[in-house]
């Protein structure tokens, strides 16, 4: 390998490959529990390393919850859990001051930290909280930081944030901002699983023996391979095809087509594209290459943008599916830039 070629110039060959195989070993480890989902998993895997958060969205019961708890201790993080309510209070995300009897007989206020102060940090059902309580989360999820009591405070290394919505019950549910939808690098859908799939998860989950999780990485292993993921290096073309796309998908551009005019409402944000680029690096690192093909960028494309890009009142009453207009509109313009 190459020195100009070699992700992470603070990282050995010896050092990157141990971290790659404790990564495919975290891997497989969560995908022997929550069956049938290695893709998911894989995406889960790379949005992690690529240092960004993650919306969960699927239908009850599919394993989001055991996902997010098979994560944890597969990687040694630090975990809390929210469950998001409507009487969810900021300050019960974020923490608040309290009063301590000290030894004198005098108190004193103290800033308690709030749940937020992890590394794993689970949002269960974000959208049936009421919008201030989700924006106390977007400070967090930018500047991994929370600024309370007149101070700003640092959040633990890594940092993560895996939030659930479930798409089939919307009633009591307060829609994410797009502000908020936007801080989440993926969204990833959990679909049903097949009738094979659902038999295997039926006899390893109602006998005797449960799956044991054993950890293969470290949170220091994470936050060094979030900082190789940046070094892996990007063609000039494949940067390229993403600012493309990033126009593409804009209903008033030049370059957009017929169909994203007539059924876009709006397009891909440039958070968006850094997003592409930030997970095709991490997605080929996974793979074991060192640098980003149009392939890599293929894998992350729908995550990445499918809950950033949207389909006006025509495109949502045609019934036009947003992720093959996506793809499309994707390989139109790698056909440009090629």
């Amino acid at each position: 390998m190459a020195a100009a070629e070699e992700p992470g110039a603070d990282a050995d060959d010896a050092t990157l490959e141990r971290l790659l195989q404790a990564l495919r070993a975290t891997r497989d480890a969560i995908s022997g529990v929550l069956l049938g989902q290695e893709k998911v998993v894989e995406q889960l895997l790379v949005a992690l390393i690529a240092g960004g958060h993650v919306l969960l969205e699927g239908p009850p019961g599919v394993g989001k919850t055991l996902l997010v708890k098979t994560l944890g201790q597969a990687t040694g993080l630090g975990f809390a859990r929210i469950q998001f309510t409507p009487d969810l209070m900021p300050a019960d995300i974020t923490g608040s001051m309290v009063l301590i009897p000290g030894e004198d007989g005098r108190s004193r206020l103290e800033f308690q930290k709030g749940p937020v102060f992890t590394q794993l940090l689970l949002a269960d059902e974000i959208n049936r909280s009421t919008p201030r309580t989700q924006s106390a989360l977007l400070e967090a999820m930018q500047e991994r930081t929370i600024s309370a009591a007149g101070r700003s405070m640092p959040l633990p290394q890594p940092f993560f944030v895996l939030a659930t919505q479930n798409p089939i019950e919307m009633e009591g549910t307060y829609s994410l901002p797009e502000a908020q939808i936007d801080r989440f690098l993926f969204r990833i859908d959990i679909a049903y699983p097949s009738e094979e799939t659902l038999a295997r998860i039926l006899s390893a989950t109602t006998g005797s023996a449960q799956p044991e999780v054993v950890q293969a990485l470290r949170p220091d292993d994470i936050v060094e391979l979030q900082s190789i993921v940046r070094s892996v290096p990007v063609a000039e073309h494949v940067r390229r095809s993403v600012a493309r796309l990033g126009l593409a998908t804009q209903p008033g551009s030049d370059i957009a087509s017929a169909s994203v005019r007539r059924f876009l409402r709006f397009g891909l944000s440039p958070r968006g594209a850094q997003a592409i680029i930030m997970s095709a690096k991490a997605n080929a690192l996974f793979a074991g290459r060192y640098n980003v093909a149009f392939d890599d960028l293929r894998a992350v494309l729908l995550p990445a943008t499918r809950h950033r890009i949207h389909l006006n009142y025509e495109g949502v009453a045609e019934g036009v599916s947003l992720e093959t207009l996506i793809l499309e509109t994707f390989e139109q313009c790698v056909r440009k830039v090629s």
